[in-house]
């Protein structure tokens, strides 16, 4: 079963909307994983617009399945996640005025970068993953330099889906079929939705993980979050 990572980015949104703290981020981390979900994920920026730093501590006591953080190894960045040492990192490399990541990283021109800091983070037991486009030689890339997982930039695919091309499903069954023969854990996230979360999942051999955030907590809104998480769990089994 591919397990359900949640990001709760968006809970950070709105809280910081208003002040205060409603919703509170903790209680919501809290229930997510008492539905059923198997992990937590963040992205806290420089600008602190949703995630706060501080959030990212408090909630190293708060999340008993998997923890995830995600963001460009900066260093602020680097010293939080060597600070809170999460179940995993995921190297992003989103501009700081960036809305969302909006590209994966090019593993070839940026390997000796990344490999230093993945290294950096293993020896301190924190698992990485590099968020990457769909492309071989980004695949092949990644694995040179160490990491123990890809995340999959799915914006692609699901742009695709959305205007009924299941074709655009073939680049990842690809990148999937390479990772899993050279070694490495597949990820994916970015927009991926109920509309399109199953397709995906039966198409991509090994898939260990999906992060979803917008798409879920939007979608909690209409349907509620408790039946949200199980409606995703189901889609993944």
């Amino acid at each position: 079963m591919t397990k359900l990572s949640v990001n709760i980015n968006k809970i950070a949104t709105l809280r910081n909307a208003r002040g205060g703290n409603v919703p509170d981020l903790l209680k919501v981390a809290t229930d997510i994983q008492k539905f059923g979900a198997e992990g937590i994920t963040i992205h806290p920026r420089p600008d602190e617009r949703h995630i706060r730093y501080q959030d990212a501590r408090d909630l190293k006591s708060i999340v008993y399945t998997e923890y995830n953080i995600e963001g460009n190894p900066e260093k602020t960045f680097i010293d939080l996640v060597l600070e809170i040492k999460p179940t995993q990192v995921t190297l992003v490399p989103d501009a700081v005025d960036a809305i969302t990541s909006n590209a994966g990283w090019n593993t070839i021109k940026h390997a000796d970068y990344l490999k230093e800091i993945v290294q950096e983070f293993q020896r301190n037991g924190i698992r990485t993953s590099i968020f990457v486009d769909p492309l071989l030689e980004m695949i092949e890339g990644a694995k040179k330099i160490g990491t123990e997982r890809i995340e999959l930039y799915t914006e692609a695919f699901a742009h695709e889906y959305s205007l009924g091309n299941e074709r655009g499903i073939q680049r990842y069954m690809e990148s999937a079929i390479l990772a899993n023969q050279i070694g490495l854990g597949i990820n994916a996230g970015h927009d991926l939705s109920l509309d399109n979360i199953q397709f995906f999942k039966d198409n991509i051999p090994g898939l260990l993980e999906v992060s979803i955030g917008h798409a879920l907590i939007s979608e909690a809104i209409y349907l509620g979050l408790d039946n949200v998480i199980n409606m995703y769990l189901q889609k993944l089994k």
